[in-house]
């Protein structure tokens, strides 16, 4: 295959090509760089200026940026997506704890499944070296298996998240991902089968009555249904919810829906939690960390506004502006991530009306560009066929990120360049028997996305591609 005729055989490929924007070290939990643009932190927060929220319920002031415990260091460096052999370094997790706690960061949230099931217990040690009062805790009721559907099992689960997290009591305690699907069921089903057919969300209001719960919320994906079912069981006060967890962010404010119909837009998610008066939590404020690491087009209109944040800062400063958000998580794996988004916070500088406006027409700039909507989660693996999904997306996408992505339009050289840079480093990132063409379509991923992504019909399209490169060398 020729050039010419390797430009005929992709170009429609590469005209719906979807975009990850995969983030660096220093985007990958969701920091924002420092003022000055180098990356590094120019100043200490301080931790009386830290923006807190009062959540109207309990009257907790919780700090406006929390601490998601999903992405803990390992012992052999990054996480244990990256290393999932490694042990959580816990050294590390407890000066990290140490430094937020100092510097005003009191709610942590974790969950039985995070980092191999080791959150939990790393997150226990770290905060039970302060005093009890000087943080909020937050874990989740992560029954997704089938296993543990049953009544006993799931109150297993809520009874070793206290014993890992050394308390007797839970500040915030989820229904983890309700709407979503598993085990052939529809979200109805799954839910039905999770949380009513076994007793266990009377069992946890129980728990509440007893203090042993302070909070009771549920964190949502996939199906709206769900969501609006749930909020009408409030309105009638058949269930009392304390806070709700969304994902929010300026793309899925208002292209959530209109990129993936399985998704919801955050502003019709949101706008339905503050009419209500119910606290919102923000999870994704970076959708992975695809916000925070832009194409030059995209970063370049950010500098020209205001030189003095980042694309990453940015996408903090329209999550934590709605009235009614409670706090903001940030998955954060490195110190230098905490501190920087410590001086962010300390305090938000939240969005005039003007630019709230400005970055709903920069969303739809990144919608153009045909975003994948992952996160990076992880829950889609293993893959029982061995693929590495999430290093196939990354190495595809960040090449159009860089600007290093083959174009079929572009200089022969360049092409020539970006093929060989393209194809060495898909090699190299991702091992030849875990790339997109193991896949076989089996679609044992798609139950388990958050963002109900077609996972299968990307892999196709990404194999297409590396294909058509090969063939035209």
């Amino acid at each position: 295959m020729n050039r010419r005729q390797f430009i005929q055989h992709t170009a429609a490929a590469v005209a719906g090509t979807s975009l990850l924007l995969t983030a660096c070290k220093n985007s990958t939990s969701g920091s924002a760089l420092s003022a000055d643009g180098s990356g590094g932190v120019t100043a200490e927060s301080d931790p009386s200026k830290m923006t807190l929220r009062v959540n109207p319920n309990s009257g907790d002031r919780v700090s406006l940026l929390g601490f998601g415990m999903m992405r803990l260091p390992v012992v052999e460096g990054g996480t244990s997506r990256e290393n999932p052999e490694s042990g959580i370094d816990q050294d590390a997790v407890n000066a990290m704890v140490d430094y937020a706690l100092a510097h005003g960061v009191n709610y942590f949230d974790t969950s039985p499944v995070y980092c191999q099931g080791e959150s939990e217990a790393a997150t226990g040690r770290a905060l039970a070296r302060h005093p009890r009062s000087s943080y909020f805790v937050a874990t989740k009721l992560s029954n997704f298996s089938p296993d543990a559907w049953s009544r006993k099992e799931s109150q297993a689960m809520f009874e070793r998240s206290l014993r890992y997290l050394q308390t007797d009591y839970v500040d915030y305690l989820l229904l983890h991902s309700i709407g979503g699907y598993s085990a052939g069921k529809d979200s109805f089903q799954t839910f039905n089968a999770r949380y009513m057919d076994n007793g266990i969300l009377d069992w946890l209001v129980e728990q509440k009555n007893k203090g042993r719960i302070r909070n009771l919320g549920f964190s949502y994906h996939g199906d709206v249904q769900i969501f609006d079912m749930l909020l009408r069981w409030h309105d009638e006060g058949r269930y009392h919810w304390d806070f709700v967890q969304i994902q929010l962010n300026y793309f899925d404010w208002n292209y959530a829906d209109e990129y993936n119909a399985r998704n919801t837009d955050a502003s019709y998610l949101y706008h339905e939690l503050e009419k209500r008066g119910i606290p919102a939590v923000i999870m994704e404020p970076l959708l992975g960390g695809r916000l925070a690491l832009q194409p030059d087009a995209i970063s370049q209109k950010m500098r020209e506004r205001n030189l003095r944040y980042s694309p990453a800062a940015w996408a903090f400063r329209f999550a934590g502006t709605p009235k009614g958000v409670l706090t903001v998580l940030s998955g954060m794996t490195y110190m230098e991530h905490l501190q920087e988004n410590c001086v962010t916070f300390s305090p938000l500088e939240e969005l005039s009306a003007d630019e709230w406006e400005w970055m709903l027409h920069l969303a739809h700039d990144i919608y153009e560009l045909k975003a994948i909507p992952c996160t990076a989660c992880n829950y889609c693996m293993p893959c029982p066929y061995g693929l590495n999904i999430p290093a196939i997306f990354s190495h595809y996408n960040r090449c159009i990120a860089d600007g290093t992505m083959p174009s079929p339009e572009g200089e022969e050289n360049a092409f020539r360049k970006n093929r060989k840079a393209f194809l060495t480093g898909y090699d190299k990132t991702v091992p030849p028997m875990r790339q997109a063409d193991h896949c076989i379509g089996c679609k044992h991923c798609l139950q388990h996305c958050p963002q109900r992504i077609d996972i299968p019909a990307e892999m196709e399209r990404i194999d297409r591609f590396v294909d058509a490169l090969r063939k035209s060398m």
